[in-house]
């Protein structure tokens, strides 16, 4: 994942799982910068961790061609993240064509729960989006 600002940005350690049936699993190193007051790590990154895990779940399921773009989402965050390794899950609880369902988790290397989540996500034209986006930025 070198490289991808995106990703050192956030975290991303590997994907450790990514597949149709079981979804996918991210590994992210949860880092002190990432924290605010009290060593606990900021509500953002923990979102976008769970989020990026439903994202690829549902890749995983609608392949390449397609990008996940969340519609809707809710997180509920049960105890503090601190800094260390962290696994974020996601899972469809619903894929159709064009709207999905899924739901995400967050824990800790002892697989404590830390939080979950849930969305609503458009399936998008990958050629669309990024046509758009080369339009926008003067491509």
């Amino acid at each position: 994942m070198k490289g991808d600002n995106l990703y050192e940005t956030m975290g991303l350690v590997r994907i450790a799982e990514m597949s149709a049936d079981k979804g996918a699993v991210l590994e992210y190193e949860a880092r002190p910068e990432q924290c605010h007051s009290g060593g606990v790590v900021q509500g953002g990154f923990v979102t976008g961790w769970i989020d990026a895990a439903m994202a690829h779940a549902a890749m995983a399921v609608a392949g390449k061609d397609v990008v996940p773009m969340t519609l809707e989402l809710k997180v509920s965050f049960l105890a503090p993240v601190r800094p260390g390794r962290v696994l974020a899950e996601g899972w469809a609880v619903r894929h159709g064509r064009k709207t999905c369902f899924y739901e995400g988790a967050l824990k800790d290397g002892a697989g404590n729960l830390l939080a979950k989540a849930s969305c609503t996500m458009l399936l998008a034209d990958r050629a669309k989006v990024e046509a758009a986006s080369a339009t926008a930025l003067g491509g």
